[in-house]
């Protein structure tokens, strides 16, 4: 809706996004939950914060090429578009980001000697909340949008700079799939939070993450204009196939069971 702050265009051209300042609010938010929540369960805040800052590295350039991944055919008919202003400006797939992070996340963990499910845990809060805010970045410039509604509370941009940006149609009702997800993990946030101060066992609370998230996303995606290809064509998407695994995983954990430890201390 208001893809942009501010602009000046003299003495240099300069635009402050909003999608770029809600991102990084959601990256600062989330590696600050994640640091809160390691203190807490004893683990050392400076690896878990470096930790942080690498996988949030790790997802940029993996969200763009699992962008590329989804989206093969065009990028190879139009190859000069990889290296574009559209597509460096591009978020990317989450989805590939999320893969990157993990692949980072197990290396760094393994070379600090951080306890996998432990921090896992104490990040998904985090995860959950950023992912949030970030999507409110995605409604504030219109991409990732939904297909033409009728209901009650459809929106309609009309923002010439984010049909520009990111292709968003304007003066069309669309569901509003951004807030839908952001609402979700909210939601998503505040179901974490409160089971990570209760006992539970090493891995409990990724797990209900990536089972709770699976879920919303598998759902958004029946409301959301697909931008990016379908690698196996049918019915469902590419990121509903991931949510599936994904939900198949987190369920797995608690299937297979586990000890619990002591909820965390307040402070």
């Amino acid at each position: 809706m208001f893809p942009e702050i501010f602009h000046i265009s003299n003495p240099v051209s300069f635009t402050l996004h909003t999608y770029g300042v809600l991102v990084a609010l959601a990256f600062l938010t989330g590696l600050w939950m994640a640091g809160k929540l390691a203190r807490r369960a004893g683990l050392s805040v400076d690896h878990v914060t470096n930790l942080g800052l690498y996988c949030a590295l790790a997802a940029i350039v993996g969200a763009k090429l699992m962008m590329f991944v989804v989206d093969l055919p065009y990028y190879l008919q139009h190859p000069e578009e990889i290296l574009s202003m559209a597509t460096l400006e591009a978020g990317g797939v989450f989805y590939g980001g999320l893969i990157g992070a993990l692949a980072v996340a197990w290396w760094y963990m393994r070379q600090s000697k951080l306890p996998p499910r432990e921090t896992a845990d104490a990040f998904a809060p985090g995860i959950a909340l950023g992912h949030g805010i970030g999507r409110l970045g995605c409604f504030s410039a219109g991409c990732c949008w939904g297909v033409k509604a009728s209901v009650p509370w459809a929106v309609t941009f009309s923002s010439p700079v984010a049909n520009a940006l990111v292709g968003v149609p304007l003066g069309v009702r669309l569901h509003p799939t951004q807030l839908y997800e952001a609402f979700a993990e909210f939601a998503i946030f505040g179901i974490l939070y409160t089971r990570a101060r209760k006992a539970h066992a090493p891995g409990d609370i990724i797990s209900l993450y990536i089972l709770l998230y699976g879920a919303a996303r598998f759902v958004v995606e029946f409301f959301r204009f697909h931008e990016q290809g379908n690698l196996w064509g049918g019915p469902l998407d590419t990121s509903q196939w991931i949510s599936l695994a994904l939900m198949a995983a987190g369920a797995a954990h608690f299937v297979a069971g586990g000890k619990k430890k002591p909820a965390l201390s307040r402070g």
